[in-house]
């Protein structure tokens, strides 16, 4: 699809508009091809198909986190709950990696990648495909293995520039 002739617009209002939808929250953990653990915030996290199992997300280009996870061809989705505002914050500041994990007590996953402390719940997959959209790319993945970890607290969303939870009173 092209963008040619498209009007322009206001980038800032544009973002602003799609801040009137609430999105989940997740880290995407990964491990480098030394062994280092790596992370990084996403809140476009989605199921894609069910058969075969594939989850996927939108991440900037330029993401200096990302790429070194790429590498090692698999990644999980630690998906946030509404008390870890903290670690949305941390992990969504492109700075350094070691300071990202400083004092965090996590596990591993099947796949070996970092899993952080008291997630919903994870989802591991292998790298599918990747293609470039715009400013991002679209990352799929295949899902290996997912666990619902901690079913107790709501699941976090952020909604008009802040985070919250995604309880649904019936």
């Amino acid at each position: 699809m092209s963008t040619a002739g498209a009007p322009p617009f206001d980038s800032k209002e544009f973002r602003s508009l799609f801040g009137h939808l609430p999105t989940g929250v997740v880290v995407i953990t990964g491990l480098s091809t030394s062994g280092e653990p790596l992370g990084i915030t996403i809140g476009s996290f989605a199921s894609i198909s069910l058969d075969p199992p594939l989850a996927g997300f939108f991440v900037g280009r330029s993401s200096r986190t990302w790429p070194l996870i790429a590498e090692r061809g698999s990644f999980t989705a630690n998906i946030l709950g509404s008390a870890q505002s903290d670690l949305c914050w941390k992990f969504a500041k492109d700075n350094n990696e070691e300071s990202r994990f400083s004092g965090l007590d996590f596990g591993v996953s099947t796949n070996g990648s970092p899993v952080l402390p008291d997630v919903v719940a994870t989802i591991d997959c292998t790298l599918d495909s990747t293609r470039s959209i715009g400013d991002h790319d679209l990352v799929v993945g295949m899902v290996t293995d997912f666990r619902v970890r901690n079913s107790t607290q709501p699941s976090m969303v952020f909604y008009r520039g802040k985070t919250g939870d995604a309880r649904i009173e019936s």
